[in-house]
């Protein structure tokens, strides 16, 4: 990783407005989704990053958001150090138009059959960004040039493919017209999005590869997209790139790939490397460690850290002495509070204190958690929802409830935005140093994630 940053990516936010049925829209003001909230991140020259995360994390919209296809709602996009949308906008003059700009960005979709005309011929599709971009190139200039990087590729004879229509053509074989395509312009930074996932996995390892060959020859970085944690392990390491961690809008740990992925600092991290069976292959270890497997809703999501609802690690109040587990039994009674979801009718029926604690499944809380859980309980034992979610939040409030934490994206370290590292006194983990010894094996993935 060298030289000048192609993109710079300063406290970018995306939000769009939720479909709304008819009366819905009559009435009520649109619900936002933040897809993107204040991230940070800087992609060098010759650069590799990959993105991941579950779907609907977010990734997808920051690529975009990356190469200028989708305009952000907040922060600054800067090509090059010039401000991409006050260029497009004419609030900002400098080196670049904002045409070289885009023509300098470019993308690999998901499904390249989507993306060709299927009238059209492959020398057809390819040719049409040369006509409009290097108009003084002669007719069999641009065929050559379209020959050559078919070639170059493995299309071959060229002429052959050149002449054939996308319904001729296999997924593979698709997939590295669309990358010709992308690298026609010599562009400085491709957005490969979810580019292998649609192959089989021989044709995923070999598709990375070329990606990577053609990195060395035209100076390209790559954003890479991925829900696979070994595509993008596979792909980071042999580039000695760089990770980045996706959860609900937020880039949560970055960092360089063989360490990411032997030692991941964030929870989510963890859970996304236990779900992919050859990065952790322990058998030992068949209960996700996370507490819940539901994603909070991305219109409202939780305060703070976004993961701490579901995250077996979150962080006690300093001022409380309580275990891990405990702590963890206590936060998921405050999340059915919140929801209202406990039986209030049966812990109405109960009659004494230590009833109430069986009823929520909490008879063997340590003293004095049991007494003050019981006060929260009898409150919803008498519909007061509201009065038990205050006591319990006044004496087990999280930090990771309250200051949400945040990864330098500009950081060419091991970063991560997790409050088991920051300094939280007596709190699991406080202060733990990020610095880990390189390493690495560039493995090629070999298994499927077990869940998106």
């Amino acid at each position: 990783m060298s030289g000048d940053p192609v993109i710079t990516l300063e406290d970018v936010a995306v939000e769009f407005e939720k479909d709304q049925g008819f009366l819905e829209s009559l009435f009520d003001d649109p619900e936002t989704v933040g897809a993107v909230d204040d991230v940070s991140l800087e992609i060098p020259e010759n650069d590799v990053v990959a993105l991941v995360g579950e779907s609907g994390c977010g990734k997808t919209t920051l690529g975009k958001t990356a190469i200028g296809v989708q305009r952000p709602t907040g922060g600054t996009v800067a090509y090059r150090g010039q401000d991409l949308w006050g260029t497009r906008d004419g609030d900002v003059s400098g080196e670049y138009e904002f045409a070289e700009m885009r023509r300098s960005l470019q993308v690999v979709h998901q499904d390249p059959g989507a993306a060709l005309n299927p009238n059209q011929t492959v020398l057809d599709s390819l040719v049409a960004p040369l006509k409009r971009w290097e108009t003084e190139l002669s007719v069999a200039d641009r065929r050559a040039r379209v020959h050559s990087l078919l070639e170059r590729v493995g299309m071959e004879p060229a002429d052959d493919y050149a002449h054939r229509y996308p319904h001729q053509l296999s997924g593979g074989e698709k997939q590295r017209v669309a990358l010709v395509r992308a690298l026609l312009l010599n562009p400085d930074l491709i957005l490969a999005d979810e580019a292998v996932s649609a192959l089989d996995v021989s044709l995923r390892v070999e598709m990375m590869d070329l990606m990577l060959d053609l990195q060395d020859e035209f100076g390209t970085s790559y954003l890479f997209i991925s829900h696979n944690l070994s595509n993008a392990r596979y792909l980071a390491e042999k580039a000695d790139g760089r990770v980045g961690i996706m959860y609900l809008g937020e880039l949560v740990e970055l960092g360089p790939a063989d360490e990411v992925l032997r030692d991941p600092k964030h929870p989510y991290t963890e859970v996304l490397k236990w779900a992919t069976a050859d990065l952790d292959p322990d058998p030992i270890v068949r209960n996700p460690p996370v507490r819940s497997i539901d994603i909070p809703d991305p219109v409202d999501p939780p305060s703070g850290c976004r993961f701490h609802t579901r995250c077996p690690k979150v962080v006690p109040p300093t001022d409380t002495d309580i275990g891990q587990e405990t702590y963890n039994r206590v936060m998921d009674l405050r999340g059915a509070v919140d929801a209202r979801t406990l039986d209030r009718e049966a812990l109405a029926a109960t009659g004494d204190a230590d009833a109430r604690l069986a009823a929520a499944g909490l008879a063997d809380l340590p003293a004095p958690h049991g007494d003050r859980i019981d006060d929260a309980l009898s409150h919803v034992a008498s519909g007061e929802w509201d009065a038990a979610a205050e006591a319990l939040s006044e004496s087990y409030e999280s930090p990771c409830e309250t200051t949400p934490p945040a990864v330098d994206g500009r950081s060419r370290e091991h970063t991560v935005a997790c409050h088991l590292y920051h300094d939280h006194a007596d709190a699991p983990g406080a202060g733990t140093d990020l610095g880990v010894e390189t390493g690495g094996t560039g493995d090629r993935p070999e298994g499927e994630s077990h869940g998106d």
